[in-house]
């Protein structure tokens, strides 16, 4: 029985523990949720309304709504599994106060159906009073057993007890959370609906300047193409350079097999797939770390950031007549911030381009990094990277705001990948 009270017990603690749990789970994710709309909104602060920076503004009013639909929906996910718990906790506590009233009243018969039995000497004559000794014995063993079997009515009586209080704590404990996460969820819908007004007016803002905001977009696009070719052309003659060597290694091992001057033998480069970057050993075996890192890379630069800008097209919320298109990610940053590589490996072009300054390309076996929108550059082509070595200072756009942004970049041979999904959240 003891054993019995214990499990009870135990099982009441589990239920409360695993409730504290998921409410730690559930303010980690707030909390999260909570110190990157605080970047953002900061972030904000710093975006000028000049037409130049109308559309990261735009895609920060869209973050900070984002964040906050994501808080509303955890905090209904979460008052869903309370008003379940809930449900459940109250079905048992009506279950238990059944089981403890059928135990009482059958406790309180027994008490009158043997109340000949009040001392010993009633019990001592119930005995005597047998036919036989057989039968004496039998009653003797009745008594006992019957005396046993209300003892343990009474201990399962308090257990319940125990129970039914417990589960009545859990039940308080769980509304009281649920009367919480409800107030909460009131204080978001409230700010979600002030931050939709906000983003409203700024479309409509947008809206009334399309023809000039439009001629910003066309010039941005203009300089991330000129910036795309010259990656492009940088691989291209990388490839074929890499391809180059690759022959003519293969062709002086040729002729030293052929003269059997084995010790002339040079590792051969080779390529992922054909037309690929030929690779050597070291930069297979830093390829392959390097995709083993897919989710795990750090952020290019350190400090407060928040990607305004997304890879691939998109539309702006509520900018039907507008279409960008990114080929990685736009991060914007605070002043005199740096640029950090990603993972070791090798500068292998250090250009400039309008729109987007100085720009550096690192490459890690058969993938390459860039990082665009350098106003300083502390690295030179051929110099070797580690991972989170500062590479350049990003620029500040003291014309527009103090706006800092890093443009960067991940290709695996001539194709574009989304960083975003390469980095560590």
């Amino acid at each position: 029985m003891k054993f019995k009270c214990i499990v009870i017990l135990l099982f009441t603690v589990l239920a409360l523990n695993a409730q504290d749990s998921k409410r730690k789970t559930l303010e980690s994710q707030l909390k999260k949720n909570q110190e990157e709309y605080e970047v953002t909104k900061k972030m904000l602060a710093q975006t000028s309304n000049s037409k130049k920076s109308a559309i990261y503004k735009l895609n920060l009013l869209s973050e900070q709504i984002r964040l906050r639909k994501d808080n509303i929906s955890l905090l209904n996910h979460e008052i869903g599994n309370l008003d379940e718990e809930i449900a459940t906790t109250e079905k048992d506590i009506k279950t238990l106060e059944t089981e403890l009233s059928y135990k009482k009243n059958n406790y309180a018969k027994s008490l009158q159906h043997i109340s000949f039995q009040k001392n010993t000497q009633d019990k001592l004559l119930f005995v005597l009073a047998g036919d036989d000794f057989a039968q004496s014995y039998r009653r003797m063993r009745y008594l006992k057993e019957y005396a046993d079997w209300q003892k343990q009515q009474g201990k399962e009586i308090t257990s319940k007890q125990t129970k039914l209080k417990k589960q009545n704590q859990l039940l308080a404990v769980t509304k009281n959370d649920k009367l919480t996460l409800v107030q909460q969820k009131e204080k978001e819908e409230k700010n979600l609906k002030q931050e939709e007004t906000s983003q409203q007016g700024e479309v409509k803002n947008l809206a009334a300047q399309e023809k000039d905001l439009q001629k910003e977009l066309d010039k941005k696009k203009k300089q991330a193409e000129e910036l795309n070719r010259q990656i492009e052309k940088a691989i291209a003659y990388e490839i074929e350079r890499a391809n180059a060597e690759a022959e003519r290694i293969r062709k002086a091992n040729a002729e030293a097999e052929k003269a059997k001057k084995t010790n002339e033998i040079k590792e051969v480069r080779q390529a992922e797939s054909t037309g690929g970057y030929a690779m050597t050993k070291v930069e297979r075996q830093l390829s392959s770390d390097f995709a083993s890192n897919k989710g795990k890379l750090p952020y290019p630069l350190r400090g407060s950031y928040k990607i305004i800008s997304r890879f691939g097209q998109q539309k702006p919320d509520g900018m039907k007549f507008v279409t960008l298109k990114n080929n990685g990610i736009d991060i914007q940053t605070t002043a005199n911030n740096e640029a950090k590589s990603v993972f070791g490996g090798e500068v292998t072009k250090v250009f400039m381009v309008p729109g987007f300054n100085n720009s550096v390309i690192v490459r890690h076996g058969n993938y390459l990094t860039v990082y665009s929108n350098l106003s300083e550059v502390y690295v030179s082509a051929n110099d070797k990277v580690k991972t989170g070595q500062a590479i350049g200072k990003i620029f500040t756009d003291t014309e527009d705001g103090n706006i800092s942004v890093l443009h960067f970049e991940l290709w695996k041979e001539r194709t574009k990948l989304d960083p975003a999904g390469w980095l560590n959240r």
